[in-house]
């Protein structure tokens, strides 16, 4: 398989898979990302939902390296 279009699939893999995971999570604690308007409920949550999709995207292309290592 191309190792772009399987680098391009990883990341967003883990990009989608942590945000939504965050986005689950700040619900969970009570922060509501589709609040009417701009409140402290509604930007906690944005907030959590972009560091999970970053965090998502770093956990992607570390394993991806690791299996890149492992192979080599």
């Amino acid at each position: 398989m191309n190792p772009l279009l399987v680098e391009g699939l990883s990341d967003a893999v883990g990009f989608v898979g942590g945000a939504l995971a965050a986005f689950w999570l700040a619900k969970l604690a009570g922060f509501d990302l589709m609040t009417p308007g701009y409140g402290n409920e509604s930007l906690v949550a944005i907030v959590a939902v972009g560091l999970g999709g970053g965090i998502g995207l770093q956990v992607a292309r570390r394993w991806r390296r690791a299996l890149n290592n492992k192979g080599n």
